[in-house]
């Protein structure tokens, strides 16, 4: 799987000085700092931060969100090595057109090996460990895993532009005639996880190759896995355009590009036809005939890499992530100490509803100061003493909006009814 780490300068309207300054504000350098979601330090080394708790668990739960997508669109997850002998990329051909990105060979022995700077290839010989027939494909392989770029200190930036990558990532293994369809399915799936996580991408991107790069040299499958790629965005219906230079080395891919509020695009997802790893590896599956067939091998990311999505939902939002990802998705604000035994009572029925839900108690200052720090969580529930005596919370929701009270046990429905849902709406129906 190729991550585009390349960033682009867009010359459109949202290069304006209001874009400028909303990119500022939500860098998502400055605001997964001032939020503690990561944070880097020079003792473990440039490129590579460290997730802290509400970090972690904002990552955690769109990585869980990406597994249960795959697995309920036929996807079967496995975990592979993060290093590989140097003859594995050496048969892929990222040895030959990719080892300027790689880390150096460390020596075991005898043996040479390296951080993978990909995970296709180990899938591929996965594929390879056992036969396979016609009638097992699309075989649909999953992983979120590791893999390593030797980027230089000066493109290092945040989380968009890292040394060690967590990629959301698969390979289906299948006939021509099934690309298309399997092509068009992870599209699909790629327009549902940007609309539960709020994405708005601005454009389409068929990527060719382009003149002086270090492409595969060979032609008929470039133009039959292209002419594929063309045919999936056609019955798609989405715009798109073409690019040269910013294929894989082994084949053309769709990338959904998106820009920061500066107005700098990238690369978050993207889908890929490959004739050429399955031909190096020797894959082949057992055909309704009895021979032997080569399958082809269509990548497929979601979101790309964990990190430089993370990246783009803190700037996309604000920090203000949908309620289903939102790191505090309800605090808790007794007025004084005689409500506490209610607060920690409905903390609990939400931890038992999968919720995450504090406690902000007076301790912590005014009722008003507590709203003001709890700015960026979706749902405020407030108890004084009159919510107190029947069970009952005045809800806040973060866009403003102040609901009657309401029985507790109704808000944590409602909620965990929201989030489960993975719906960007902070209420339904009337508030």
């Amino acid at each position: 799987m190729n991550d585009n780490n390349t960033v682009h300068n867009s010359d459109s309207a949202s290069n304006s000085d209001d874009s400028h300054e909303r990119g500022d504000r939500h860098d998502h350098r400055r605001l997964g700092r001032e939020l503690d979601l990561f944070d880097t330090d020079p003792l473990i080394g440039a490129g590579l931060p460290y997730w802290l708790p509400d970090g972690a668990t904002v990552r955690h739960t769109l990585e869980e969100y990406i597994r249960g997508e795959e697995r309920r669109a036929g996807y079967r997850h496995v975990y592979s090595p993060v290093l590989g002998k140097r003859e594995l990329y050496e048969i892929s051909g990222h040895w030959s057109h990719y080892s300027e990105d790689m880390f150096p060979p460390m020596d075991l022995g005898s043996e040479q090996v390296v951080l993978r700077p990909s995970l296709c290839p180990h899938h591929a010989v996965i594929y390879r460990s056992r036969s396979h027939s016609y009638r097992e494909l699309p075989l649909r392989m999953a992983e979120l895993g590791g893999m390593y770029r030797s980027e230089l200190s000066g493109v290092l930036g945040g989380l968009t532009r890292v040394r060690a990558i967590q990629l959301n990532d698969a390979h289906i293994f299948c006939t021509l005639d099934q690309v298309a369809d399997e092509a068009g399915a992870a599209l699909e799936m790629i327009r549902r996880a940007y609309e539960a996580l709020g994405i708005d991408p601005v454009r389409y991107r068929l990527s060719l190759p382009g003149p002086g790069g270090k492409y595969v040299a060979a032609p008929e499958p470039w133009r039959r896995s292209t002419a594929l790629l063309t045919e999936v965005l056609d019955r798609s219906g989405l715009p798109y355009e073409a690019a040269e230079g910013e294929a894989a080395f082994y084949g053309p891919k769709i990338d959904v590009q998106v820009a920061d509020g500066a107005g700098r695009e990238s690369t978050l997802s993207t889908v890929q036809v490959d004739f050429h790893q399955p031909e190096r590896f020797g894959l082949h599956y057992i055909g309704a005939d009895g021979a032997k067939h080569r399958p082809v091998m269509v990548h497929r990311s979601i979101i790309g890499s964990v990190e430089r999505a993370v990246a783009h939902l803190v700037e996309q939002h604000g920090g203000a992530f949908p309620p289903w990802l939102a790191p505090t998705q309800l605090v808790i604000l007794p007025i004084s100490d005689a409500e506490l035994p209610n607060a920690v009572s409905l903390a609990r029925r939400c931890a038992e509803r999968g919720l995450r839900a504090e406690i902000a108690g007076a301790e912590s200052g005014s009722l008003g100061a507590r709203i003001r720090g709890s700015r960026l969580v979706p749902y405020q529930a407030v108890i004084g003493a009159k919510e107190a005596v029947d069970d009952r919370v005045a809800l806040r929701l973060r866009d403003g909006r102040r609901l009657e009270p309401r029985p507790a046990e109704e808000v944590v429905d409602r909620v965990a009814s929201l989030t489960g849902a993975h719906s960007t709406e902070l209420w339904d129906g009337s508030a």
